[in-house]
């Protein structure tokens, strides 16, 4: 009978010890498979996040080439709207007419208009006296007008017969010089002006309307080859109004009547 207990006891201790290593055995296998499962699911993570860097990386290419093509495009629409930049109104594509030109001989006291190099005219002028000289070089016509209003210093003279300019003002871009008329006709042809070039009433008159701003004036002190071959030519009688009216294609132009303007000048 006491055998029999102690087999009994030990048969509860072995079923202990069985159900205790299967438990520890089923707990190691849960833990173990859900730490794969776990390791699976890092890996799924991993994957997708590189496949979408990858995605990424390619995509860049075509993304910077889109921005290089924008840019050329940009480009080439920039070349495309300045080599189609319209003419303003009234631009040719041919090169402008050329203007007239008058020269003016200190040494002679006449000044000539040129027109495609033949002389259209020459006319007599006063120029400066030997304490006021005229200024030599080469000038342009910047302003004209009709009936000027004389200023020099404080003294101001309206338009009329006693105006020391006359009926017609030509400046120059010298300042205070100019071609114009004058109220002393017979000072025509002396070197008694203050540095001015007269003329006639008559002449500048008609001078006037065969030159406008813009045009060159060319003054020569000496006289040289080119002054002696210009004023050389002889002096046409053809009116102003004949060459204003001339063909079509001549190119002969002429001025627009210009308001009364105030000029203040070397003259006295």
């Amino acid at each position: 009978m006491r055998r029999l207990v102690v087999i009994s006891g030990k048969s509860k201790i072995v079923a202990l010890v069985v159900i205790t290593v299967f438990s520890l055995t089923s707990i190691h296998l849960a833990a173990k498979a859900h730490i794969a499962s776990l390791q699976r699911e890092q890996q799924q993570l991993e994957q997708s996040a590189f496949g979408t860097r990858q995605s990424a990386v390619s995509n860049q290419p075509s993304a910077l080439s889109q921005i290089s093509n924008s840019t050329s495009i940009a480009k080439n629409e920039k070349n495309i709207s300045l080599s189609a930049k319209p003419s303003a109104p009234g631009e040719s594509s041919s090169s402008p007419a050329p203007k007239r030109q008058i020269i003016i001989s200190i040494a002679d006291r006449q000044l000539a208009v040129i027109d495609h190099g033949q002389v259209l005219k020459t006319y007599p002028i006063a120029v400066g006296a030997h304490g006021t000289p005229s200024p030599d070089g080469d000038f342009v016509i910047i302003n004209h007008a009709k009936d000027p209003v004389y200023r020099h210093g404080d003294t101001e003279v309206a338009p009329g017969k006693d105006n020391p300019l006359g009926t017609r003002w030509m400046g120059l871009s010298l300042k205070g010089y100019g071609i114009h008329g004058t109220n002393v006709q017979s000072s025509v042809g002396k070197a008694v002006s203050h540095g001015c070039f007269r003329m006639r009433k008559q002449d500048v008159e008609e001078l006037y309307t065969l030159v406008q701003v813009g045009d060159t004036v060319m003054v020569r002190r000496e006289r040289d080859a080119m002054i002696a071959k210009v004023f050389a030519a002889p002096t046409t009688t053809q009116p102003a109004v004949t060459l204003a009216n001339a063909s079509p294609g001549s190119d002969i132009q002429v001025p627009s009547s210009a308001t009364t303007a105030t000029v203040e000048t070397t003259e006295q």
